[in-house]
């Protein structure tokens, strides 16, 4: 028999994996790695197993089906890998892994993370909000344009321009709208055409490319420059399944540079045909106007004949004498109507006079007081019969009453309690009695026990 050392704690393999495992799991939050994948396996239960190593170690790493059904890609052995994992123990060998959580390509899957992350950040502090973007001008004079002078883009732009609204003046903020640098040059130069304040629209643009060529405005120095700008801001980054957080922030996004011009310039075609039209409408509406006020001419002298001052003044007259006759009349028949009214007044006044009245209340309550006194009396004479019976009630039960008739209360003279068989006496204690009228003290000297008790 082996005997353990005091205080030693010995565990066995399963408890100190399991103890292990949970340290690990409870001590690392989620967290991000980058490697390469090898030894990649995938078993008939549709996990994947693998390990994620770089130049000098590697892990192994479990990704379970229900997270591997959702890839987009398929996995394979030397692929560089961006992963979100916990930190875990298989406890059956002992050996130290990672549950994958999510699993992505890395170089373009760390940019669209990046993206995704300033995305929320600027979401959650209102820069997309709707009630922050301004209205574009209809018909601006002077656009700006914020792009690489020698890209496609500012040719394209400018030939929408001058194909749909020549009259406007286009103003070039030269910048590089991508590599080293760019977006810091992007944004100044957005600031300078916000604080020159010369042109009513501006347009942020660049041509098509992939997530790497646009990434310049996708930083959040661009952002806030957009943001901040007082001129309301058209984007018009890549192709039209592009997005970037420019995009998000600007008042307006257009598809592409071309549609960004679109949408800053009026149709000059179009509005030549629509001053065409309200030209032919406001001829049309004036002659009718005239028309129309040359008959209301014609029918306002034949109403100026009509309403001559003396016709008027007949008619006037004659009026007034009928209202005067309706109103005596009407004065009348109101006098004998308050006549009449009065007199049933008078009537409904000595019907209900109050000597009448008072005289027949105070003989009810008179009545009423004989009946209470009546009552009364009933009621005391009930309780005093009722007070007798208790009172004799009470003598009857009452144990003073019991002693008045020769009996009496003993009681031991050293505890006060009643005594009430011999068994609670015994020859030498002293006693009290209480009788009736007071209390005698005595001393036992026999006790005779009654047969049958």
């Amino acid at each position: 028999m082996v005997l353990e050392p005091p205080g030693r704690r010995v565990l066995s393999v399963s408890q100190l994996n399991h103890e292990a495992r949970t340290l690990l799991e409870g001590g690392f939050p989620l967290i991000w790695v980058e490697g390469e994948l090898s030894n990649l396996s995938r078993p008939a239960s549709g996990h994947l197993y693998f390990s994620l190593k770089d130049a000098s170690a590697q892990v192994r790493c479990a990704l379970f089906r229900n997270r591997a059904g959702v890839l987009r890609f398929k996995p394979a052995d030397g692929m560089h890998v961006l992963v979100r994992a916990r930190v875990s123990l298989y406890e059956t060998r002992g050996d130290f892994q990672l549950i994958i959580e999510h699993l992505e390509e890395a170089g373009h899957g760390a940019l669209q993370r990046a993206f995704e992350e300033l995305k929320q950040k600027l979401a959650k502090a209102g820069w997309f909000d709707a009630a922050h973007k301004k209205l574009l001008p209809s018909m601006p004079h002077s656009i700006g344009v914020v792009t690489s002078p020698s890209g496609a883009a500012l040719r394209d732009i400018l030939s929408v321009i001058r194909r749909r609204y020549g009259l406007a003046r286009t103003i070039v903020y030269p910048v590089p709208v991508q590599g080293e640098g760019a977006a810091q040059k992007i944004a100044a130069m957005i600031r300078i055409a916000g604080a020159r304040a010369e042109c009513d629209v501006l347009i942020v643009a660049r041509g098509g490319g992939s997530l790497e060529d646009l990434w310049a405005f996708n930083e959040e120095i661009v952002a806030r420059a957009i943001y901040e700008c007082e001129i309301p801001v058209v984007s018009g980054i890549g192709h039209e399944i592009d997005f970037t957080i420019a995009d998000f922030v600007a008042d307006v996004r257009a598809p592409t540079p071309s549609g960004a011009a679109e949408l800053v310039t009026p149709d000059g075609g179009e509005w030549l045909r629509r001053l065409a039209q309200t030209r032919r409408t406001l001829t049309q509406t004036l002659v009718t106007v005239l028309s129309g006020l040359h008959e209301r001419l014609d029918w306002c002298a034949e109403r100026l004949e009509q309403l001559h001052p003396a016709r008027l003044l007949r008619e006037r007259a004659q009026r007034v004498d009928e209202l005067e006759v309706r109103l005596l009349q009407s004065l009348q028949a109101q006098q004998q109507s308050q006549a009449a009214r009065l007199n049933g007044l008078h009537a409904r006044l000595y019907q209900h006079n109050p000597a009448h009245r008072l005289a027949l209340l105070r003989n009810r309550c008179q009545a009423a007081a004989q009946r209470l006194a009546f009552a009364a009396r009933q009621y005391f004479k009930g309780l005093e019969n009722r007070l007798g019976l208790a009172v004799r009630g009470l003598d009857t039960v009452s144990p003073l009453a019991t002693l008045e008739r020769g009996y009496a209360i003993l009681t031991d003279a050293a505890s006060g309690t009643v005594i009430a068989s011999i068994d609670s006496a015994s020859i030498g204690h002293k006693i009290h009695a209480r009788l009736a009228d007071g209390r005698l003290s005595a001393e036992i000297e026999s006790i005779v026990k009654e047969i049958g008790k």
